[in-house]
């Protein structure tokens, strides 16, 4: 232990997802077992003759995202051998672990996280001070999204560096995305129940990180666009204001055109000087609008009907409220 404590673990209270604790135990085989459930079958040896054991596991499953808090408190040697069919992104919030996957090995701390390959043996080194957000994807709802970013079939599984530079600014703007789903899922009015609200920040995760972690389809995800034909972009303007009100992203609205993502927003920037998304917003803008209107404020919020329709961020979706139409979304509610 340091002089100043910088290796202890927080107060309960300041754990990320206290929410959603699922171990507190001291014990190996218990940890082994619980921690298996969420991630798959592997091999936990503690590394100190007196071992001082002591897990910590919160976890919580988001469609195809998982958000797990892992400390096992103790030197430990994990060996799970093959993800097969998820991918884990370590991010870890102190201490370091040396993680192996195949023959490639990578030290991780806060400034330095890692992706193994879910067909690789893959091995970590969990240090004593060792404390890590783990984000689970899917690897078919992850892959499934990167193709139609792409806008056809993929040639090859995905695969990511081993390595994650936590202070490239690609990755500190994923990494702010993480944080903010792992603060929406800890609050008491998170928008777990609200699918359009999920969907979109889900969509978030899996773009932001595709394009800002090396892999072996950078190349193609970064490759100048080839802009949509207008009678595409007019399809996809008549698709978004059908389904606006439906957990719809600019993946979806990408693939039901039969044009990329890139091409997509491309497309829209010509012909609109905006963004798909952006597009929605504003279709949803008025649908909020028009439904604030018609509420009875004894039986609605602002809240509800903003998460509804898949405003996630209330405060931002206020000053977007109030630029669009003069007003608090709460003044429309009441009048």
């Amino acid at each position: 232990m340091s002089e100043h404590g910088e290796d202890q673990p927080p107060a309960a209270e300041a754990l990320p997802l206290a929410r959603y604790e699922r171990l507190d135990t001291r014990d190996v085989d218990e940890a082994r077992e619980l921690v298996a459930r969420d991630f798959c079958a592997h091999q936990l040896l503690p590394l100190t003759r007196h071992s001082s054991l002591h897990t910590r596991f919160h976890s919580v499953r988001l469609g195809g995202l998982g958000l797990h808090y892992l400390d096992y408190g103790a030197e430990v040697r994990v060996a799970p051998g093959e993800l097969r069919d998820f991918f884990l992104v370590l991010l870890p919030l102190a201490g370091a672990a040396e993680v192996t996957s195949g023959n490639e090995t990578v030290l991780v701390h806060p400034s330095a996280g890692a992706i193994p390959a879910p067909d690789r043996k893959f091995v970590v080194r969990w240090g004593a001070g060792n404390r890590q957000l783990i984000v689970r994807a899917d690897r078919g709802g992850l892959e499934r999204h990167l193709s139609k970013m792409l806008g056809k079939p993929l040639t090859e599984p995905l695969m990511f560096d081993l390595g994650v530079d936590m202070t490239a600014q690609t990755i500190r703007s994923w990494r702010n995305v993480v944080d903010l789903l792992c603060r929406e899922v800890d609050a008491e009015t998170g928008p777990l129940e609200q699918p359009l609200a999920m969907r979109e920040l889900e969509r978030l995760v899996f773009s932001r990180l595709l394009l800002a972690q090396p892999s072996n389809y950078s190349a193609a995800l970064h490759r100048e666009p080839m802009s949509a034909a207008p009678k595409m972009i007019k399809r996809a303007t008549e698709l978004i204001e059908a389904h606006a009100a439906e957990p719809l992203t600019v993946e979806d609205i990408a693939e039901a055109v039969g044009v990329s993502v890139r091409a997509l927003q491309e497309g829209f920037r010509r012909h609109f000087d905006t963004t798909p998304m952006n597009h929605l917003r504003e279709i949803r803008l008025r649908r909020v609008h028009t439904a604030l209107k018609l509420a009875d404020p004894a039986h609605t919020t602002v809240t509800d009907l903003a998460l509804q329709w898949g405003f996630l961020h209330l405060g931002r979706f206020s000053v977007q409220y109030r630029q669009r139409f003069g007003e608090l979304p709460s003044a429309t509610l009441r009048g």
